[in-house]
Formats: structure tokens, C-alpha cells, sequence
């Protein structure tokens, strides 16, 4: 398994490789961090017979230095430099090229701390990657491998492959797996009973839930379902592990094994003070 690491000499470059190396420890998976530069720069001739090199050159290899610095020893990394007309486009280019099935990129540095703020790279791929995209939240320094897979089921059907590559990514690393239903009551309309407006989500969670356990040992699988005025709301009211990793699909409006985030998936990647990765529509791998 290969993992496509968006590497910048900053911050945000530091929380994607410490994502990227936090998923990859317990599946032998390797990473290959891209740093991406315009068509046609100067920085990507790099001199392989040691002679002087141009300032865009030396650039680009202190670059490289700096992060196989941060790569830790027990995981395997190579470093990539690619031409393309923009950051997302080098990242999808190489994740297909490599045969990836995981693309990881830092939140927007202007994010509030271990929280998610968008910024054009992470909109690009979340609306265009044939490939999961895992976003770390801006501090995202963990060291320890993950302790646990979230599942948000949301209330209707759908989302298979989200359901396949959360069952499997469980079963494989041997991790427990919590589905969560996440329900806006500002969004029902007039009065409504409390119960009976959540039993949709309830629902369909135990639709999922029952699958999920056919799939993992006992006891393995649990369902959560959460409310709030607001999607930030009911975020907030669930309790998060330092070590969870989110997982939910893309939207209906996705073009065929395409990325495309809904508005409610949006509202939860702000609230979120874990990772997440997003699945394609029909995404036909299955493990990460």
C-alpha cells in the first residue's frame, strides 16, 4: 500500500506527514511525499552529479531534507518532485500514477488549532480526487498509531463504499469501529417529537451497524447516534479519542469514482478535531 503525502515546508506539510505516518505504521504501508512546483520551474532540474547547483535547485533539496527528517524510522518514505499546473492536479497525477490509495494534505495554515479550515488545494481534491483524501487538522502531531475508526452513516441509505472501506480498514488493523448519526434539529421543520426525529438516524445507523458486526469480531461494531441545533452542535456532543480517524463517503452529486464534499459533510469537517478522510462514490478499493 502506497500513501501520497501533499508536502510544503510548513506546517501544514508537518501535519500531513505526521497523519500519513500515524495510518501507514500498523499496515507496512509506505509513503511517497510529493512537493509540487509549476510547470516549466527551475526547481525541478535537480543536478544528480553533485556539481553547483541554482538557488531553485537548492531549494528544492532542502526541501527534501528537512522532510525525510520528520519521516520516522520504523516507516518508509521517498521523496518526489513533480511539475504540474497546480498543487491538487501533481497530487491527484502522482496518487493515480502510483497506484495510491490514500491522498493526505495539512489543513489551511490560517485553521483554528486542531480544527479544519479549507483552503484551495484541500477544495480542489475534495471536489475532484479519484482517490480517499485524509485531511489532518491544523497541530496534527500524534506519534501513536490509531486507536479507533468513526463512521459517520449519516440518516439516508448509501455510501457503500464509505461502509466497505471502514469495515475492512477496521478488520485489518484490528480496530474497533464506532458509526455515528449525526442529526441537525435546526433543520426539521415546526414542532417535532424529539424521538420520532431521530428515528430515521437510529435506523438506518442499526441498518449499517448489523452489516458492519457480520463483518468483525463481536463487539467490535457500536452506534452512536448524536443531535444538536446545529451540525457543530452535535459534534461537539460526541466524544473523540487523540488517536480517531473519521471516515464518511462522498456526496450523491459526485461524478462515478469521483470526490465530491455535501454541505453537511462540510459542516462536520469544520467541527472536527480528528482527521478525516473522505471515500469517492463507487470507490472500488477497500482498505486503506
Amino acid at each position: 500500500m502506497r500513501y501520497v503525502v501533499g508536502y510544503t515546508p510548513n506546517e501544514r506539510g508537518a501535519d500531513a506527514l505526521a497523519l500519513a505516518a500515524v495510518i501507514a505504521r500498523t499496515q507496512d504501508a509506505t509513503l511517497d511525499l510529493v512537493f509540487v512546483v509549476k510547470e516549466n520551474s527551475p526547481y525541478i532540474a535537480l543536478n544528480p552529479d553533485g556539481n553547483r547547483v541554482s538557488a531553485g535547485e537548492q531549494e528544492v533539496l532542502t526541501v527534501q531534507r528537512e522532510a525525510m527528517k520528520r519521516v520516522p524510522a520504523d516507516v518508509e518514505a521517498t521523496f518526489h518532485v513533480r511539475e504540474a499546473e497546480s498543487f491538487a492536479q501533481g497530487l491527484i497525477e502522482a496518487g493515480v500514477e502510483y497506484g495510491a490509495g490514500l491522498i493526505v494534505i495539512g489543513a489551511a495554515s490560517a485553521g483554528v488549532f486542531k480544527r479544519f479550515s479549507v483552503g484551495s488545494v484541500a477544495n480542489s481534491l475534495l471536489h475532484a480526487s479519484p482517490i480517499p483524501v485524509a485531511l489532518a487538522p491544523r497541530g496534527y502531531q500524534r506519534k501513536e498509531s490509531l486507536t479507533r475508526l468513526t463512521l459517520a452513516v449519516g440518516t439516508r441509505q448509501g455510501a457503500q463504499a464509505a461502509i466497505d472501506v471502514a469495515v475492512n480498514s477496521a478488520n485489518r488493523r484490528n480496530l474497533p469501529l464506532r458509526l455515528v448519526s449525526l442529526v441537525e434539529l435546526d433543520e426539521l421543520k415546526g414542532d417535532f417529537d424529539l424521538d420520532n426525529a431521530l428515528s430515521p438516524a437510529h435506523q438506518h445507523a442499526n441498518t449499517v451497524l448489523t452489516e458492519a458486526a457480520s463483518r468483525l469480531p463481536a463487539g467490535r461494531a457500536t452506534v452512536t447516534v448524536a443531535h444538536g441545533r446545529n451540525i457543530e452542535e452535535a459534534v461537539d456532543s460526541v466524544g473523540w479519542e487523540d488517536g480517531e480517524l473519521v471516515i464518511v463517503g462522498s456526496s450523491r452529486l459526485a461524478a462515478h469514482r469521483t470526490l465530491f464534499l455535501g454541505s453537511t459533510a462540510n459542516k462536520v469537517l469544520r467541527a472536527l478535531p480528528v482527521p478525516m478522510v473522505v471515500v469517492p462514490r463507487d470507490y472500488e478499493h477497500v482498505e486503506l
